[in-house]
């Protein structure tokens, strides 16, 4: 199902290796490794097709994203490929696959914003976005972290191995920071690679447990919109401290027992 991407020629030589290892940049292979270990962990990956990218910090026209043929159980910090939007692998060994590069480089090109995008075709996300209407219900509160932050891509087309695809996606999103793509998956954005992580965490939680509900043959039972706005709010207001102590508390579960991780 992955696709080998094919690289344009002639890499930069000036930028190749230049003023990407500092200790940021180094924080942030390690964060991004971590996200991946733990998403092996919980299931939330699809063989090798998957794929996570954050911008390079300093470095708001490169992205670090994982390389082609790698589970996300098998990546660390020095595996990740650093990219441009042209195709040039900057640093790293290997390329990265064929639509992770033409996805999220169009999303961090279009999208500022995102400096972490996390696309996967984690289950219990990805059987809400195979069904008709919108894909969470609000009856849950976990669901509530997402409340009004959420957008549909409705309209698949197959596997994104262009440019047009990848810009296509990125002006489905808007404002939003969670894309529920019909036929496919979901997408993640966030201002950090820790908000990240904690929303894909949250939101296959809240799609477990709505459908688990739903397979019940009983109603669901939605909770009004003036609460559901005030919870999301009440959730919202220490998101971005928690989802950095949730990836903390990520890197040392890894560090007792994985720790090849962050080498």
């Amino acid at each position: 199902m992955a696709h080998e991407f094919s690289p344009q020629a002639g890499a930069p030589a000036l930028l190749r290796n230049q003023s990407l290892d500092t200790d940021a940049v180094r924080q942030a292979r390690i964060d991004l490794a971590a996200c991946f270990r733990m998403a092996a962990r919980l299931g939330l990956q699809e063989g090798i097709c998957n794929h996570f990218s954050a911008l390079v910090p300093g470095h708001d026209d490169l992205f670090l994203v994982n390389p082609y043929g790698w589970a996300f159980a098998e990546l660390s910090a020095s595996k990740l490929l650093i990219c441009d939007f042209a195709g040039h692998v900057i640093a790293g060994e290997g390329q990265p696959e064929a639509t992770a590069f033409y996805i999220h480089a169009q999303l961090h090109k279009a999208l500022p914003r995102a400096t972490a995008a996390f696309h996967t075709h984690m289950p219990n996300a990805t059987a809400l976005a195979m069904t008709e209407g919108p894909p969470l219900v609000w009856a849950g509160q976990t669901a509530l972290k997402f409340y009004g932050r959420t957008a549909v891509d409705e309209d698949y087309n197959g596997l994104a191995l262009d440019e047009t695809e990848g810009q296509r996606i990125a002006a489905t999103i808007g404002e939003a920071d969670i894309v529920f793509m019909k036929n496919h998956g979901v997408m993640v954005l966030g201002p950090t690679i820790a908000e990240a992580f904690d929303d894909l965490y949250y939101l296959e939680r809240a799609a477990e447990a709505q459908v688990k509900a739903m397979s019940l043959g009983r109603p669901l039972k939605p909770i009004a919109p003036d609460i559901a706005e005030r919870a999301y709010r009440q959730m919202r207001e220490g998101d971005p401290e928690s989802a950095r102590l949730h990836l903390e508390s990520v890197k040392r579960q890894l560090a007792r027992s994985e720790p090849d991780f962050m080498h």
